[in-house]
């Protein structure tokens, strides 16, 4: 199935040419397309439009910016069908797993779209009887956000959907390989009523050039980025000058914990949705299973054969669950881990195997030690490195041994060390008994040097508000 889905919602795309930018189908590696590759004063005039745009919206009262949002909400989930062909196309994952981003992308409009209405500010007891104190909230104004290939919607919809329910407008800055959806995206809130200009999307062939323009535009009040600590760490000091408010969510490396007493059958479920979602593709994914010592041969065996049921192939295919990386270089990087790992001792005990194009099989390694160079490596493939445990204490020095702290997930069902553990992982969220824990509804997060802010919840619109105090004072004059 090699064909754009539904012209009308993909205006971004242009011809060939010098300013434009080749969109690849990764399971295929033909190219299905173009964007325009938009110049420095392209992007700034986009700036000052979005600008102009924002002073209107912020106008607008909480409930009719909602029903804007809503209506957005509405037209996502009335075309979801041909954005998960889209996101197929130019991202690879399966098509069911595709639509059902779409549905999780779309929940970020909806929750916000209601999120908006429940800024509220305060009244603070006053110190003086002839003064009244109070706060409200603001939108910063305009907004940025640089975003990942790997979840090309929802990754743009729990950014822009909170900004716009703030009041402010969003300039989208997405991958160069998966541009598309997002064009997508920004054609539909056009359609849903959207101002022009409020919500828009930005292409260049060099993201280091949008990200200097991002960070050093004096008129953006706000940059959210998805992506790599070390891209992360750079924003942030580029950001440093204009004294711009900053959310990150950068690289994980989960632990993923079997304790002697977890449920092996559900534990191993867990694994398998966690592991091989988006072929491992995802920064909460698990990235290193701890299992305990008496259960380790029991749990391998289960895991093993689950994961040689899952079928490789293109995300079109009905039959598929694991479909290819991003791109060539993802593939390489992935193999040079595994490789490295083999060498350093571990076992082959699944895949490993050498697939044309980029694909790579379902993998597992077992017999993998703590001082492994891929215990350390946010992996970003479909490996999984599964280490054994026996001491409670050692396994979590193990599990905090990293830079990261984003996710992590352990099986137990003993109540006692289901708070203690929990507590004592550091990581910004933790999954008992539970693989999947990502959902509009709750922050997410991490803490070290996975990032800082939260998206999500009712913290997520925080970070598109200014507190303003007000001081009323001769009341009684």
């Amino acid at each position: 199935m090699e064909r754009i889905v539904n012209q009308s919602l993909l205006n971004g795309l242009c011809n060939q040419g010098d300013d434009a930018i080749a969109v690849y189908n990764p399971s295929t590696q033909r190219i299905i397309g173009y964007v325009p590759s938009l110049s420095k004063s392209g992007i700034q005039e986009k700036i000052q439009s979005a600008k102009l745009a924002q002073r209107e919206w912020q106008q607008k009262t909480a409930a009719e910016r909602s029903l804007v949002l809503m209506r957005w909400y509405d037209l996502v989930i009335e075309n979801a069908n041909d954005l998960a062909s889209i996101m197929t196309l130019e991202q690879g994952k399966p098509f069911a797993e595709a639509r059902g981003e779409v549905m999780y992308g779309a929940s970020f409009i909806q929750w916000f779209a209601e999120e908006g209405k429940r800024t509220y500010g305060d009244t603070i007891p006053t110190p003086a009887s002839n003064k009244r104190i109070m706060t409200i909230k603001q939108p910063v104004g305009v907004t940025a956000a640089i975003t990942p290939w790997n979840f090309p919607i929802a990754m743009i919809t729990r950014k822009v959907a909170p900004a716009l329910a703030a009041g402010c407008s969003c300039i989208v800055k997405p991958a160069n390989q998966t541009p598309m959806c997002a064009y997508a995206l920004s054609e539909l809130a056009l359609q849903a009523g959207l101002p022009k200009d409020l919500f828009c999307v930005v292409s260049n062939a060099s993201s280091r050039l949008v990200g200097d323009i991002f960070c050093n535009d004096q008129d953006i009040k706000k940059l959210s980025f998805t992506g790599s600590t070390e891209v992360g760490r750079t924003l942030i000091k580029q950001c440093a000058d204009t004294i711009k408010r900053t959310s990150m969510e950068l690289g994980g490396n989960a632990p993923f914990i079997v304790f002697e007493d977890a449920d092996i059958e559900q534990a191993v479920a867990g694994a398998i949705a966690s592991k091989f979602r988006n072929a491992g593709q995802t920064c909460v994914c698990a990235n290193r299973l701890y299992v305990h010592t008496t259960i380790y041969d029991d749990f391998v065996e289960k895991f093993v054969d689950a994961a040689s049921s899952l079928v490789v192939g293109d995300g079109f295919d009905q039959e598929v669950s694991v479909g290819p990386l991003i791109d060539e270089k993802a593939k390489a990087d992935v193999m040079s881990l595994l490789s490295g790992a083999v060498k350093e001792g571990a076992k082959l005990s699944l895949g490993g195997d050498e697939l044309d194009g980029n694909f790579i099989p379902p993998t597992v390694l077992t017999e993998v030690t703590k001082n492994m160079s891929i215990v350390q490596e946010e992996i970003f493939g479909p490996i999984a490195p599964i280490i054994r445990f026996s001491d409670e204490s050692d396994l979590l020095e193990q599990a905090n041994d990293t830079q990261y702290g984003l996710a992590s997930y352990f099986y137990t069902q003993n109540i006692q060390r289901a708070f203690r553990i929990a507590e004592k992982l550091e990581f910004g969220m933790v999954g008992l008994n539970e693989g999947i824990i990502s959902t509009e509804v709750a922050p997410f997060g991490g803490v070290k040097q996975s990032g800082f802010g939260r998206e999500g919840a009712k913290q997520g619109i925080e970070e598109y508000l200014n507190i303003k105090y007000i001081c009323l004072g001769a009341i009684d004059s």
